[in-house]
């Protein structure tokens, strides 16, 4: 048995985005007061904490399952190779989140959005669950959209006090989009593993080219979504171009690029947070 990894070998920050970039695009779109602010980051962090047991449970079940194996950066090897280790530190982190997401509703009274993000919780982690995961079908993508989407976007979205929109239509295609993009983005180096252990992943079924142009189509749909909510709220003229600018100079770079999770979020980032500091100095 090789040498366990260290946690901080694994712990890669900028995977934590997919989580936060949705809350910094609700408080770009929106006019939040301090409370609702409050409320926001709060549940964000709760967000976080969810994700990061989705992503341990992930780990386990790929390493019980045959596929990842070459992961260097996977909980399991941090767990000393022990999948049942990191399933108990996916069901503290998934507690957490819920304890923190839960008081953070209640405290600025928003009890209901409990009612609409509990079936999202329950579908992201069965994306893990039984010998057979969501994962490991043909619907793996479209769940991970409709859990980042609808889910993240859309909870937070009704957490910081807004209401159904078409504004927040827009804003669920765009993390929809952007999730499938990041994950559409991590299997192609995979297809060899993925195909052995029996995951029906996009890339598995279509091959690298075309995953690569999927992702980069979806990376752009979720720009061009959040650039349309912008004009919708009427957002001040200067933030709303530099916000435009950003996608476009982002999207012409990625289309003779091959897209990979990192990139990907970090030029998201990069497009979301200036125009966000903009707002803030204005």
């Amino acid at each position: 048995m090789p040498e366990s990894t260290k946690w901080w070998q694994v712990l890669n920050p900028a995977i934590y985005l997919v989580s936060i970039l949705p809350a910094i695009a609700v408080w770009l779109i929106t006019d939040l007061n301090h409370s609702e602010t409050m409320s926001l980051i709060v549940s964000t962090c709760g967000v976080v904490l969810l994700q990061h047991a989705i992503n341990l449970f992930n780990d386990a079940k790929d390493w019980q399952l045959g596929a990842d194996l070459e992961k260097l950066d996977s909980w399991v090897r941090v767990h000393n190779y022990n999948t049942s280790k990191t399933n108990r530190h996916g069901v503290l982190s998934l507690f957490a989140g819920c304890i923190i997401g839960v008081s953070s509703l209640i405290i600025y009274e928003h009890q209901s959005v409990i009612f609409y993000a509990f079936p999202f919780v329950v579908l992201g982690l069965l994306y893990n669950y039984g010998k057979y995961p969501l994962s490991y079908t043909t619907v793996g993508e479209w769940v991970t959209g409709i859990c980042y989407g609808p889910g993240v976007f859309g909870s937070l979205w009704f957490v910081a006090g807004q209401q159904f929109s078409l504004t927040m239509i827009l804003g669920m295609v765009a993390f929809s989009a952007f999730s499938i993009s990041l994950l559409l983005s991590h299997q192609p180096p995979q297809i060899s593993t993925d195909r052995t252990a029996g995951k029906k992943s996009f890339a598995v079924r279509h091959g690298e080219k075309i995953t690569y142009r999927v992702s980069t189509l979806m990376f752009s749909l979720a720009l061009v979504s959040v650039s349309f909510a912008m004009f919708l709220v009427e957002k001040l003229p200067t933030v709303l171009f530099l916000f435009v600018f950003l996608s476009i100079f982002t999207i012409f770079r990625f289309i003779s690029l091959r897209p990979n999770p990192k990139s990907l979020l970090l030029n998201a980032s990069f497009v979301f947070v200036m125009p966000t500091l903009l707002t803030i100095f204005i």
